[in-house]
């Protein structure tokens, strides 16, 4: 970075367009005109980023660095690299920030790093809100690991399943009424006969194919459903883990999973900031006073919180009076969107979760104390 006159400043304001091969910062001391600057996105070139941001902090007086990038799937390696520093860091979150349709026309690296460093100018200098994420620690991101590991695989299995039943429909196989229901013992026994008597070779073998992967997914699947209950009886969530599968709708990788995406329940102050974070509210459509159109869902933040959510929806409206009343009044109302019912009830879950959750960290935090 080219050298500076010596000017006292509060901040070095810093902002990156982050890739897998390469780092775009734009930089300037407080309201003074930002510069450009690109390293490669290696160890020792984020390192070399590091110190000539310290040099130039020097140069300032000892202005604070402020660096800013968007979340993305390099995950938080550059984030923790410039706390160590002693860097403040903001990670972006993408599905926050607003974009025109001309700024999408117009996206380049450049672009994108003056975005990042508009907003957290903004910010510094006059208050603006800045659409940063939650930064999890080392080991919430551990523990999200086993969790998403095992959603993982679990749609992996549904897929290979999926594929399977094409495969039938294709050839026009239908299930013989004695064969009960799919996945079971004698469902698969009957699936194993087919390549035999109803299937030309090349669909046989491929029908077998999809049997094993599934098998070997399964065990898989087992192996960390396992691990996710290790995990959910580790000190840090036993207490809200049990508290949570009280009800039996609740089961230990909805509980654990929740937790591990979710994170500190603490930084939740009501009810609807959890439902608004797992993306379980609706998007507005606004202008002026006299239209607010609600849309679809937003969809923001862990899809697989919202993947358990809707399984243990499904076992509340079967045997909770509250959730079957929501239901029913919702899909009578239309029936062709009965979607939006068992989304209602995710919502009612996901809040009742966090504070069952809660209140049991509270409780054993106390106990501890005492």
């Amino acid at each position: 970075m080219k050298k500076n006159v010596n000017v006292k400043a509060d901040y070095i304001i810093v902002g990156c367009d982050l890739h897998e091969e390469s780092m775009l910062v734009k930089y300037a001391a407080d309201k003074s005109e930002p510069k450009t600057k690109s390293y490669a996105y290696k160890r020792v070139r984020r390192q070399a980023m590091i110190e000539d941001l310290k040099k130039l902090s020097a140069r300032h007086g000892g202005a604070e660095v402020v660096f800013a990038y968007e979340a993305s799937g390099l995950g938080y390696v550059l984030h923790d690299e410039l706390v160590a520093a002693g860097i403040d860091c903001r990670v972006i979150a993408p599905s926050k920030v607003d974009r025109s349709p001309h700024y999408r026309r117009r996206k380049t690296d450049e672009v994108d790093a003056a975005r990042m460093f508009e907003l957290l100018r903004g910010h510094l200098l006059a208050g603006n809100k800045l659409p940063a994420c939650h930064v999890p620690n080392k080991q919430e991101r551990d523990d999200r690991e086993v969790t998403r590991a095992s959603h993982d695989v679990q749609q992996k299995v549904a897929m290979v399943k999926a594929q399977l039943t094409c495969l039938l429909k294709r050839y026009g196989i239908e299930e013989p009424d004695d064969v009960g229901r799919r996945w079971t013992k004698c469902y698969r026994a009957w699936l194993k006969g087919l390549p035999e008597s109803k299937l030309d070779l090349g669909a046989g073998k491929v029908l077998l194919s999809y049997l094993r992967q599934i098998e070997l997914m399964e065990e898989e699947l087992a192996y960390w459903n396992k691990e996710v209950e290790t995990l959910g009886q580790s000190d840090s969530h036993k207490a809200p883990v049990e508290a949570m599968m009280a009800h039996k709708g609740v089961g230990m990788v909805t509980a654990t999973t929740f937790l591990t995406e979710v994170g500190d329940l603490n930084r939740f102050k009501k009810g609807r900031h959890v439902a608004a974070y797992l993306g379980l509210v609706p998007s507005s459509h606004e202008s002026g006073e006299v239209d607010d159109r609600k849309g679809h869902i937003t969809k923001q933040g862990p899809s697989q919180v919202r993947a358990v959510l809707n399984q243990a929806a499904w076992s509340f409206i079967r045997t909770e009076p509250w959730a079957r009343a929501k239901y029913d009044r919702i899909a009578q109302r239309n029936p062709k969107k009965k979607k939006i019912a068992v989304v209602a009830v995710m919502h009612d879950l996901a809040i009742w979760l966090w504070r069952t959750g809660l209140a049991a960290k509270r409780a054993a935090a106390a106990t501890a104390g005492s």
